[in-house]
């Protein structure tokens, strides 16, 4: 079934006209639960990986010996699911909270050397047939892989993420890897993809307002502070939140593909190629959720009538405390190493 984003709540341009010129496209990727192979685009899916390519694994110096086992992390979401799916307000069955806090509980593996290859989660595959604002990858490679280790182990504070990213030609993958190796344990479950299908959908999408013309943004933050007033005034009970350029008109939340980023928790920060300085583009964000802030005008039309607790977070991926993750690239050289940026 596709996804159908519902009519913005305001026309931005005719109150803004300049930002006609500013206008680009996003793909909202729409994942939901399901069962993708590997010749489909997925979250949490079967990739089209190389029998004979070596699976991707991080080699950095941590432990990662303690933590969840993904297929417990798997088995304690289906639980929850099916108890809310019943009737509402009854919740897990006495057996079933005693079957939740076993699978709950972490586990400790054979202890291997800190830096021993710890084998990479594959987060999602993406071929550009289906996805419109994805970018071209090198050489004509058409298909993209992303890769995350399972750990926050990484880099100078010890507390950050690891992404690899890889291309492929789709079409020169003859025989595919269908046992790849996978983490024993991971260190949250946030990091563990649910099984996901897309229903790509483009739509129109503005920059971030802190990175519109001065001017221009002084205007719609004056137009925004003028409806908060208004609202707040106001003694109609059943009034609506106001709109917001941020959370209702400009990025929508959710996986999506190309656009522009978000820095709604940070100043924003210049994203150059470490390589060769080039302004780098918004190649894909990963979001803990497809709809929150604002008044969750960015959920598709097809699911008005669900409960966002079984409808906002399909994949059950959740960056840092509930964020999303940002993934630049370079225009000029998709080799070059990508950037990233947590909001």
């Amino acid at each position: 079934m596709s996804r159908t984003t519902p009519p913005r709540p305001l026309d931005v341009e005719a109150l803004f006209p300049e930002l006609s010129a500013y206008r680009g496209t996003t793909t909202r990727l729409h994942p939901r639960p399901g069962r993708p192979d590997v010749a489909d685009s997925s979250v949490g899916g079967p990739l089209l990986w190389p029998v004979h390519e070596p699976w991707p694994v991080c080699t950095e110096s941590h432990r990662h010996s303690r933590g969840r086992r993904p297929a417990d992390i798997h088995r304690y979401r289906q639980i929850l699911a099916s108890a809310w799916r019943r009737e509402p307000g009854s919740g897990p069955t006495d057996e079933e909270r005693l079957l939740l806090k076993q699978l709950d509980q972490g586990h400790r593996v054979e202890e291997s050397a800190a830096n021993s290859p710890l084998p990479l989660i594959g987060l999602a595959q993406l071929y550009r047939r289906d996805i419109p604002d994805l970018p071209a990858g090198p050489d004509g490679c058409d298909l993209l892989q992303v890769f995350w280790c399972p750990f926050d182990a990484h880099g100078p504070t010890g507390y950050g993420m690891l992404l690899d990213l890889r291309w492929h030609r789709s079409w020169e993958v003859t025989e595919v890897q269908t046992s790849p190796p996978q983490p024993q344990v991971v260190g949250s479950e946030g990091y563990v993809p649910e099984a996901c299908v897309l229903h790509p959908e483009q739509v129109a999408t503005y920059p971030f307002a802190g990175l519109l013309p001065e001017d221009l943004c002084a205007r719609i933050d004056a137009w925004e502070e003028a409806l908060e007033e208004e609202a707040e005034q106001s003694t109609d009970e059943d009034a609506v939140e106001p709109v917001s350029y941020q959370y209702d008109l400009s990025i929508p939340p959710g996986w999506r593909a190309g656009g522009f980023a978000s820095w709604h928790t940070t100043d924003p920060s210049p994203m150059n190629c470490r390589t060769c300085s080039t302004p780098m583009d918004l190649l894909l964000t990963i979001d803990s959720s497809e709809w929150d802030g604002g008044s969750g005008s960015w959920k598709p039309l097809e699911e008005q009538g669900l409960p966002a607790r079984l409808s906002a977070t399909p994949t059950e991926v959740t960056v840092g405390r509930w964020g999303e993750l940002n993934i630049f690239t370079c225009p000029e050289e998709p080799t070059h190493p990508h950037r990233w940026s947590i909001q």
